[in-house]
Formats: C-alpha cells, structure tokens, sequence
C-alpha cells in the first residue's frame, strides 16, 4: 500500500443527486465521505444531460432545474466537508476484511475505507450517436448531445433530429433564443408526451419553426463547422441549412467496471434488499438507479430514502460499539450544531 493511499470511513462512487445526498445522511452520523465521479463536476445525469431543464418530482419544489438541485445539495452537504474527486473511474473495489475495503480508480489513486456506497445511476450513460459519416469532425463545436449553456445557441441555426421527449423539450426551450429551428424526424408522429407533442405542434403551425420528416444521410462544413446537411426524405434528398446539430437518439447505459467488483448484478443492475440497501457484499451498498429491488421507482427522491436507510447501516458497520440514536434535525441541537444552525 502506497502512503498516498487515502484513508475515510466511505467512499462514495458517483456524484449525482443521491451520492450528494447521501454525504448528508451519513455527516449527520458523523461518517466522512469521499465521492468520485466519471464526470468533471458533480450532479451525474442532470448535470451533464439536462442541466437547464426543469424538474418538476422534487419535495418542495414546484419546478427547480437540475443544476439548480445539484447546486442545493452540494451546499446542504458541505457542512460535513465531503472531499469530491473528478474525471476519473473506479476500477477497482477489493474486499480484505469485515469494514475493510481498498478502492482504486484509473487516474492511480487508492482509498481505503470501512464502506463502499454504490450510486453511479445506470452507470456510464453514453449518447447514441446517429450513423452519419464523418460526424466525429463536428462534435464539440457544432454536434452537441447535450445542452449546458442554452446561451452558447443564441442567434444559431439549429437542427434537431429525434422524435422524444429531449428532443421536442430543446426545441421548445432553445426556438426562442435560435435564428432558426428545424426539428427533422423519420416519422410524422412523434414519442414524446402529449403535452409536449401539442406544444411543438403549436410551434410549427404558428411557422416558428420546420418539422422535415427525414434521416440525415451526409454532413457538410469545413474545420468542424456545420453549414448544412442532406435528409433522405420520401420524396428525395433534402438540403437543411444550419450550423449547429443536436441528436437525441437516447443513451446507452455501460455498466463498466462494477460487473467486475464480484457484486451479484441482475440485468446490470444490482439487486438490494429494501432494510438496509445493501449489495451481496457486506458493506457495499447500492442506491439510486443502478440498484433493483421489487417495486423499485427510478426517481430521485426514491434514491434519497434509500441513502437515509442505507446511513443507518453504514453507522453500524462503522461503529460496531455505539448505540444509534435516532433523532431529528428539526429538533436535535446536536445535529443543528452539526449543521451551522445552532
């Protein structure tokens, strides 16, 4: 073992909303935390996919973008001074002992700790990208799969192609700030909601934006700028002007490394139980949407009542000698004091 090696009562593995929540679970039981994450920053899926969208499933929250949530939850759990680590994956997760656990990611770094907190959401998401020649030269300055900055699309032609639910909400969210809007999709009906479906409708007809039922078959452009691409169409090939892309094609999920971690997986995903959210292995749990149990919801607040579960676990393999009190934040000057409130 190097001395470099990074010693911590958890490592938590991933950086979305549940990893972030869980940090404050298991501070509130004095448990200290280490996330890492694939990412460069943290908040996983709605950081990195729908950054600016709204969220509208959050306790307490009519309507808060994904950024915004990230954001919240960063700063609810800084209190208990959890150390975050990016752009960089576990390989790694060996079991030597009961509370004994050695963690390495690809970067080089190792990390010892008493417990193994599994919240990597479906894994590594990578966007389907369209069977188009040549559309490597275009991504990054004029192919996005994602919108960070609905800024950066100011005053640009834009072509979206899909018929979901990413596509129609980006082309209803960017058409007010885009010189112009085409939406191009292989079929005159589209899969997203009805709500949706209506307002994009409403766009069309009202000329705010073009609906081409097609496939983009070739790209055009110099030093990977777009100025153009050709649709098949059912009455021929079509030229669309534009300058800038974005496919929605959906993700594909990799579950990467965690198969090999000797963690029983179902359907890669990985079966719990519904006390403690604990995996196959003793001291690795799994919360959020890489874990299955019966009934299991893939939603964000299901993920948050699995890691206060999972904290009381954690609390017990940590400190195999101490009583768990339970007690409540509204209430405890012990944990306000935790908090900075008291």
């Amino acid at each position: 073992m190097s001395d470099d090696t990074i010693h911590t009562d958890c490592v938590i593995v991933g950086a979305g909303p549940c990893g972030v929540f869980a940090v404050f679970e298991l501070g509130l039981l004095d448990i200290k935390c280490h996330l890492i994450d694939i990412l460069d920053r943290p908040g996983g899926q709605c950081a990195e996919l729908y950054p600016q969208k709204p969220i509208y499933d959050i306790p307490g929250y009519p309507e808060i973008s994904g950024q915004e949530l990230t954001d919240r939850l960063i700063e609810q759990a800084s209190p208990f001074g959890p150390q975050y680590h990016y752009n960089q994956m576990v390989t790694e997760v060996i079991k030597h002992g009961d509370n004994d656990f050695e963690v390495k990611t690809d970067s080089g770094k190792t990390f010892k700790c008493k417990i193994v907190v599994i919240a990597a959401g479906g894994g590594s998401f990578v966007p389907k990208k369209p069977p188009i020649p040549g559309i490597e030269e275009y991504e990054g300055t004029s192919v996005f799969y994602s919108v960070r900055d609905m800024e950066q699309f100011r005053d640009r032609d834009i072509l979206i192609v899909g018929g979901g639910d990413s596509a129609l909400d980006w082309c209803r969210n960017l058409q007010p700030l885009a010189k112009s809007m085409t939406i191009l999709h292989r079929r005159p009906e589209f899969r997203g909601a009805p709500e949706g479906v209506k307002k994009i409708r409403e766009l069309i007809d009202a000329g705010k934006m073009e609906f081409i039922i097609g496939q983009v078959t070739s790209m055009r452009g110099e030093n990977g700028q777009l100025t153009g691409v050709t649709a098949k169409t059912k009455d021929g090939d079509v030229d669309i002007a534009c300058n800038t892309m974005l496919p929605f094609f959906g993700l594909t999920m990799k579950v990467g490394p965690v198969a090999n971690w000797g963690i029983e997986l179902e359907d890669n995903l990985i079966p719990v139980d519904t006390e403690k959210f604990e995996t196959s292995i003793p001291g690795i749990f799994a919360i959020g949407d890489i874990n299955y149990y019966p009934g299991k919801l893939k939603l964000i607040l299901s993920g948050f009542h699995e890691a206060a579960l999972m904290a009381q676990q954690a609390f017990r393999y940590i400190n195999p000698d101490a009583r768990l009190m339970f007690q409540y934040t509204t209430s405890s000057t012990k944990l306000q004091k935790k908090l900075g409130v008291k």
